[in-house]
């Protein structure tokens, strides 16, 4: 649920979207979780996984903001 009190759908999007929406490489993505610089996916069967958009998007967000501090 938003601040405001609006509820937020959560989605799940796979690494192809992920990539496509950070620019960034499954490599570089996988070193990232791995450095704790990136959301983790989560599981969503036995041999699949999957990012909450949200996490993504948050991400996303947090990049923007902090380059535009500097």
């Amino acid at each position: 649920m938003m601040s405001d009190g609006t509820q937020v759908k959560a989605a799940l999007i796979r690494l192809r979207q992920v990539m496509a929406r950070t620019g960034m490489s499954r490599s570089t993505i996988y070193a990232y979780i791995k450095d704790g610089r990136f959301p983790p996916p989560i599981a969503i069967s036995q041999r699949c996984v999957a990012w909450v958009e949200m996490d993504i998007d948050r991400w996303i967000e947090d990049r923007i903001a902090s380059s535009r501090r500097a």
